[in-house]
């Protein structure tokens, strides 16, 4: 009665997660996979396949002309082995692609009224569904885009967010002389990761394929990061830590630096400033595709 739409979102990627069966292809806009013929209705992705189960569920509900919103939709960069970079890349490009040609679905054939989720990570978000949660991002926390993608179709990708600094290139590591065996070890790295992010530790994640001593280091330094490396931060039980200023990352694995607090205002300022940035490149994003 109130002309209110019914808004859903739609997520490739977790259907892959729960299922790894799943035919990767049809997850993407490139037409690589075996379409499904529908009565003369052929689909080539899941978006548009889902999009028009619930267009068809109305239908048959008495709620044919009612208009549709899709509140998400995107693809993580880690946590998961199908969480990374190329394939967010690919995902939210072909989405753009198509948005931009005003391409909608078999069954509703406007373009869609829809939003990209999401512009920055959450490195404080839930992680009940799975570890991929804290990175759906385009941009890193601190406002560097995490790939080129080409919103407009002119050739202009993303760009970082201005006058962001980090601290100093200082880590917090597992102390050589630190026994692996140390019964310390278990409840530091449980204590580090429970007020931190670790979530790039987990299998097929761009911090997967450390060793354990590297698994160690890395949440420490990510608890040492967070507590805005003050000292007392990398003072863990039996003196097993210590801080280096030899950047410890590894392939992939990039052990991760704080945002640094400016003169004026503090760690406060320096981040609201950031958030308020990546708000108004948010706004503009939903603008963008909703037109």
């Amino acid at each position: 009665d109130n002309q209110a739409p019914f808004t859903i979102n739609i997520y490739p990627f977790i259907s892959l997660y729960n299922d790894p069966h799943f035919p990767v292809e049809f997850a993407f806009f490139d037409g690589t996979g075996d379409p499904i013929n529908d009565k003369g209705r052929v689909y080539d992705n899941v978006l548009d396949a889902n999009y028009d189960t619930l267009v068809w569920s109305l239908q048959k509900n008495g709620f044919g002309n009612l208009s549709i919103v899709v509140g998400e939709v995107g693809w993580p960069t880690d946590g998961d082995k199908n969480a990374n970079m190329q394939y967010a890349r690919r995902y939210n490009q072909g989405f753009m692609n198509r948005q931009r040609a005003g391409r909608g679905t078999p069954m509703r054939p406007g373009p869609l009224d829809a939003y990209l989720f999401s512009l920055i990570d959450e490195d404080a978000k839930s992680i009940q569904p799975g570890n991929f949660e804290r990175h759906w991002g385009m941009f890193y926390i601190d406002g560097r885009p995490k790939y080129q993608l080409s919103l407009l179709g002119n050739g202009n990708g993303l760009v970082p967010a201005k006058d962001v600094h980090h601290m100093g290139k200082k880590w917090c590591v597992l102390a050589p002389s630190a026994s692996l065996e140390d019964p310390q070890l278990g409840p530091s790295v449980g204590y580090a990761c429970d007020h931190a992010d670790c979530t790039s530790l987990g299998y097929g994640s761009s911090c997967g394929g450390l060793d354990l001593a590297q698994n160690v280091s890395y949440a420490f330094n990510s608890y040492y990061q967070v507590s805005d490396q003050v000292e007392s931060a990398c003072k863990f039980p039996g003196g097993i830590s210590m801080i280096v200023t030899r950047d410890p990352s590894f392939g992939s694995c990039q052990f991760k630096i704080m945002i640094k607090s400016d003169s004026s205002g503090g760690e406060a300022s320096t981040k609201t400033c950031l958030t308020r940035s990546v708000a108004v490149l948010l706004l503009l994003l939903m603008c963008y595709i909703v037109l």
